[in-house]
């Protein structure tokens, strides 16, 4: 019964988190569009931020929670996911001509940010305090940077899309407020039902943070991509990726760390190690196809699902 319970509400944060983070986006887009805020900036901050809600919600109530291990791994377990599966879906669904840009420099800078965790990590065993503000600096300086890129094409970029809808402000201002709580009480659900089926059925919680609860809090961002995939909008599809793993790291382990300290054990350093070798297998195809063809979809896919049988046995 108290598997059932723990199961039904793991279920229901899962729905809190994705419905939360989909009426957060479409109410953020909607106030940005009548800003007339440059759509390059709708695509990199706003939707790669919000896909990512529920990892930010899981992981800083993990850390408060003391939750270490769900915490780190949920982060891991969701950019090797975005990468593998989200990324291979997409090519898999559409052949992605990836931009130059994102070749010499979003994607080296998502593999620097994966190092960086890796080296803090590994050092002491642990973030702390102050690496958790190393963190949230780099990740204001890359959205400065984004924005003033943003701003010299302002001109070519400027928020026509047709897919955001245009809502009232007051609606607008609902979704916000409405979707960012579901997101917070979606937060404590998955991280409270996690930690009672690792418990039940002997699994540590960084092997429920890799799998269930990373797959779970993954869904918008697989579900953002795909679509555009499926809709030619292949910069958005490769776009939300990268931000959301720029996010994952830079903010909401940032953000966990500086509100409390979080610890570290071999498999996180093992698995932030295998996360960056997957970042520059992906980044090696890229440089030199500049595309992501359905064969390398289908093989991002099959390493995933290596990756996942590796991760059940150790």
């Amino acid at each position: 019964m108290e598997l059932f319970k723990a199961t039904a509400l793991l279920l229901a944060g899962f729905v809190l988190l994705i419905k939360g983070a989909d009426y957060f986006v479409e109410g953020s887009s909607s106030v940005a569009k009548k800003l007339r805020v440059p759509s390059l900036i709708i695509g990199l901050t706003i939707v790669a931020m919000g896909t990512s809600l529920p990892e930010l919600s899981v992981s800083i109530n993990a850390s408060m929670a003391n939750s270490n291990a769900l915490a780190v791994s949920n982060v891991i377990g969701s950019n090797i996911f975005n990468l593998m599966v989200v990324l291979g879906a997409s090519a898999l669904m559409n052949a992605i001509e990836v931009d130059e840009s994102v070749v010499k420099k979003n994607f080296p800078f998502t593999i620097a940010c994966a190092a960086l965790l890796l080296l803090l990590g590994w050092r002491g065993m642990a973030l702390g305090r102050g690496d958790g503000l190393i963190f949230l600096v780099i990740f204001v300086g890359f959205l400065l940077y984004q924005v003033l890129t943003a701003m010299r094409a302002r001109k070519a970029a400027l928020a026509e899309d047709d897919e955001i809808k245009d809502i009232s402000m007051l609606l607008a201002a609902a979704c916000i407020v409405g979707g960012a709580a579901a997101v917070r009480f979606g937060g404590d659900w998955v991280v409270s039902g996690a930690k009672t089926i690792a418990a039940f059925c002997g699994m540590s919680e960084n092997l429920i943070g890799l799998t269930i609860v990373a797959l779970g809090t993954s869904l918008p961002e697989l579900v953002t991509s795909v679509t555009a995939a499926r809709k030619h909008e292949l910069d958005m599809a490769v776009g939300n990726v990268v931000g959301s793993n720029v996010f994952n790291i830079l903010m909401i382990l940032g953000t966990a760390s500086a509100l409390s300290p979080i610890a570290f054990i071999m498999e996180n350093v093992v698995d932030i190690a295998l996360l960056i070798a997957f970042s520059l297998l992906v980044w090696a195809a890229c440089a030199t196809k500049r595309r992501l063809g359905r064969m390398e979809g289908a093989l991002m896919l099959a390493v995933y699902a290596a990756y996942t049988v590796y991760i059940c046995l150790r």
